[in-house]
């Protein structure tokens, strides 16, 4: 097989594997080089979640073919870090509906390989990615430099203001998404966030929310799970318990919307605050 048709079967191995139902996602999994994110090889294939530890399996050689799989890639085995599983970015890609011509936000970009897959989905439109680690971000900017519609932040992408947003992807795990992502988002704009609590001060486990605005509300639902980086910035450690508590009952899992406007606690609350409020109340309830 030539690498062109490697790729076409990896991009169809990550489209039955997310599933993805977008074809413009499995196409541009099919065409983005992977390879040329992950640094030289031979790669460390990560085995298993970051929850259960890090182990590796070493590649025979740097044959690029070996990076074609449904599995995550060593990035630096000694912190450690990874490029994520395809199938699991790929869902969340796929959620965002992302169309050409639209305005991007990805926080936590890594070394931009799913930054570069944004990108190849909005190719009039702009994909701004940030990331906190100065060497990622360094060679995040040297990956994306030929694709002209992609800038990379480097420093704390909770301080950066992407400005209005079709289409956010929070690639870190949050304790609640920020009034300035739900602010920037257009109207039928789409965040895909984790919410999840600490296992470490570099990892959290939790779910998966795809937040969606409809006029002056936030309509939102649980896409799957995670084990994620935390968003150090983003993390509140006295509403952490509340928020374990609610994922240990599965009340979390029925969140349908993210309220902003003040009102007094009741029964759909899945987690309050003065600023915000996840509920299982939907958007269109009397």
């Amino acid at each position: 097989m030539t690498l062109d048709e490697i790729r076409q079967f990896y991009a169809e191995e990550v489209r039955l594997a997310a599933p993805l139902r977008r074809p413009a996602v499995v196409e541009a999994f099919a065409h983005v080089p992977r390879e040329q994110f992950l640094g030289a090889g031979p790669w460390q294939i990560a085995l298993g979640d970051m929850g259960a530890g890090a182990a590796y399996m070493a590649t025979e050689d740097a044959d690029a073919r070996h990076v074609y799989h449904n599995v995550s890639v060593a990035l630096d085995v000694s912190r450690p870090l990874i490029n994520g599983q395809p199938a699991t970015l790929g869902r969340w890609v796929d959620e965002l509906a992302i169309e050409p011509g639209e305005r991007v936000y990805h926080l936590g970009c890594g070394v931009g390989y799913y930054t570069a897959i944004l990108a190849a989905l909005t190719p009039t439109g702009q994909v701004l990615a940030s990331e906190f680690d100065e060497q990622l971000a360094a060679r995040a900017r040297d990956n994306l430099s030929r694709y002209s519609n992609v800038s990379v932040h480097a420093g704390d992408g909770v301080l950066f203001d992407p400005g209005p947003c079709h289409a956010m992807l929070i690639n870190a795990g949050v304790t609640f998404p920020l009034l300035r992502w739900l602010d920037r988002l257009h109207d039928r704009g789409r965040m895909i966030v984790p919410l999840t609590v600490s296992m470490g001060p570099t990892l959290g486990k939790g779910v998966v929310v795809k937040v969606t605005r409809e006029g002056e509300g936030f309509s939102s639902r649980v896409i799957g799970l995670a084990v994620i980086y935390n968003c150090a910035g983003a993390r509140n450690s006295d509403l952490e318990p509340a928020l374990g508590k609610a994922m240990s009952t599965g009340a979390l899992m029925k969140i349908a919307s993210v309220r902003r406007e003040p009102h007094t606690p009741d029964a759909a609350c899945i987690l309050h605050t003065a600023d915000l409020c996840l509920s299982s109340a939907r958007l269109d309830a009397p």
